[in-house]
């Protein structure tokens, strides 16, 4: 079969379902810009196919208090920030009759249930987490050094056991934040549980794409400026596209490549897998074919995936967001507050 024949016929990305059934779920983002490719099939495809299961109770939450633990000297925003989010989410094709789509700070719960486990957190398990770490090295433009910061973690392990999710989707790097999660879960529940506990302990899901590479072969990420965003038109695409690093060593089209190491090898293969993919290694390898022609082909495929999610997040407003966002809150409310009341009962503090 010849790779380039009917190329748009495999635009699509297509992720395999996990073989998740019955499990309550929790995940989030922060809403701190665009979405770009690597939050659609990294995360977003990973919720969709999570959600399409009603076997599956799913609650999709916009991390605005996470988003202050980073960005608190410039909070005006977030508002209008999570709004783009969840339209974000909406043209990406998470539907809202499958799962609960809140924003963080309409649950006060939240930061109460964050307040009532840091009683019993160690410091240790927060100054030790890695990703705390990381981050105050690579945010080095900003003051880090707050109590908010310290403990993210323990915030988040607050959410996930606030809606007592059995599993968490995540990529690899957020595995520690989900062992946390597990150990605060058993201390409270040893302390006050009783023999059948309050908190389950999650389960860590990892996602198909755990890490999407930018248009430099780095991670994926807006602070490094190598992100394809689900907005970006055509010319944008084609200007990101032209500028990917491929293979140094094939110069001439009949040069022998290695596409494992290439940029545009990568996206082919999320974006057309299977038999396309396993042609399109051997041309390379070969020196049948050429990293102009290949770039131009991956151009298709882009334009042709994320055409349909521009068309769609056009005809989504700020206000259809917003009756979402508050559906959601009451939603999600039917589960906070029972949580708090017993966690509260549990320690103490209510009959």
């Amino acid at each position: 079969m010849s790779p380039d024949k009917d190329v748009k016929k495999y635009a699509t990305p297509r992720v395999a379902a996990p073989d998740v059934k019955g499990e309550r779920i929790l995940s989030g983002m922060r809403p701190t810009g665009k979405l770009h490719v690597g939050h659609l099939w990294g995360v977003l495809e990973n919720w969709k196919n999570l959600s399409a299961d009603r076997r599956n109770k799913c609650f999709f939450m916009v991390a605005d208090i996470h988003a202050l633990t980073t960005e608190y000297a410039a909070p005006a925003s977030l508002y209008n920030l999570s709004l783009e989010v969840v339209k974000d989410w909406l043209a990406s094709g998470i539907e809202p009759d499958r799962a609960v789509i809140f924003r963080q700070s309409d649950i006060p719960e939240h930061a109460e249930l964050h307040l009532y486990l840091s009683m019993i957190t160690p410091l240790g398990w927060l100054s030790g987490c890695p990703t705390y770490k990381d981050q105050i090295k690579e945010l080095k433009d900003r003051d880090l050094h707050t109590y908010g910061f310290l403990g993210y973690p323990l915030l988040q392990a607050s959410d996930i056991l606030l809606y007592k999710a059995t599993a968490v989707p995540v990529g690899e790097d957020q595995l520690p934040h989900i062992e946390m999660t597990r150990q605060v879960a058993r201390k409270f529940n040893s302390l006050y549980g009783g023999e059948k506990g309050i908190f389950p302990e999650p389960k860590s899901l990892i996602t198909r794409y755990p890490k999407v590479p930018g248009t430099d072969g780095r991670k994926m990420s807006k602070s490094y400026g190598n992100a394809i965003y689900l907005d970006d038109e055509s010319d944008v695409l084609r200007k990101k596209i032209n500028s990917m690093f491929t293979d140094p060593e094939k110069i001439k089209i009949d040069d022998k490549g290695h596409p494992d190491g290439c940029v545009v090898f990568a996206f082919h293969k999320i974006l057309a897998p299977g038999q396309y993919a396993t042609c399109r290694h051997e041309e390379c390898r070969l020196g049948k074919i050429g990293c102009v022609r290949c770039k131009k082909e991956l151009l298709e495929f882009f334009d042709s995936a994320l055409a349909p999610i521009r068309e769609k997040r056009r005809r989504i407003s700020d206000g259809d967001a917003a009756e979402i966002l508050k559906k959601g809150a009451s939603e999600a409310a039917e589960t906070a507050v029972p949580t708090i009341k017993e966690v509260k009962k549990a320690m103490g503090l209510n009959r």
